[in-house]
């Protein structure tokens, strides 16, 4: 009897120690998960830190145009090269606050949720770390990156250089990114000799540039681009182009 006893305690030794795949792979699962969000972050902050320093070469929208259009028109312009009045229209239609928030503007987010629009609510420095860092798209894992994103950009970057980022990758006619490229194909122009209304009509077409011109307006874009040209004085008469001008 006591040799049974000790044969039936041996067993459920050997059951209580028999291997349990499905947990270990769940653990393995939840570290790789782990590892690769922390790979992730640091990478993002790298990058981060690096384009303060170093113009992003592309982006994924422009990579993707690339390769619909074949081609695409762009070239780096360093925003001392830049009219002034560009800067302030792109700020006045975009993001009026632009000066006063750490990336995310409360208030428009709110207005955006009564009005039952999500127009309105994305900041430049939300759009900018969509551009160089994301994609494109609606999905709430994009979304939820632009949100962790976003304040990390506001602290490493000065607000001129998110601005000078923006003027640079923001898509302003089919094919066409930044501004230099959008002025001259536009008006001719390099974009230190953007007259005031010719900015405004730039940055009229950014909501939709694929289905509006700047070239040749529609009554829509010219009547925004008459409100643009109001809102790029006013921002400079109360202050709110300080953080990004001279």
């Amino acid at each position: 009897m006591a040799k049974k006893s000790a044969g039936k305690k041996k067993s459920r030794a050997k059951a209580k120690t028999r291997f349990k795949p499905l947990p270990w792979l769940l653990s393995w699962a939840g570290f790789l998960a782990l590892r690769g969000t922390t790979i992730l972050i640091l990478t993002v902050l790298a990058l981060v830190v690096l384009y303060t320093f170093v113009n992003p070469p592309i982006t994924h929208t422009i990579w993707s145009e690339k390769r619909r259009l074949g081609s695409v028109d762009r070239q780096w312009v360093p925003i001392e090269e830049i009219t002034p009045v560009m800067a302030r229209s792109v700020v006045a239609a975009e993001d009026a606050n632009f000066c006063l928030h750490w990336g995310f503007d409360v208030k428009a987010i709110r207005a955006a949720i009564d009005s039952g629009s999500g127009r309105g609510a994305s900041t430049i420095s939300q759009q900018v770390v969509k551009n160089v860092f994301l994609w494109q798209g609606r999905s709430w894992i994009r979304k939820a990156l632009e949100t962790a994103i976003t304040p990390a950009v506001e602290v490493i970057w000065s607000k001129r250089r998110i601005l000078e980022v923006y003027l640079n990758v923001a898509e302003m006619d089919e094919g066409v990114f930044g501004v230099d490229a959008a002025a001259q194909g536009y008006f001719g122009v390099t974009p230190d000799k953007l007259t005031p209304l010719q900015a405004a009509r730039i940055a009229a077409v950014l909501p939709a540039p694929k289905s509006r011109s700047a070239s040749k307006p529609s009554a829509k874009v010219r009547k925004r681009t008459a409100s643009i040209m109001d809102g790029a004085a006013t921002i400079r008469a109360d202050g709110r182009a300080a953080c990004f001008e001279d």
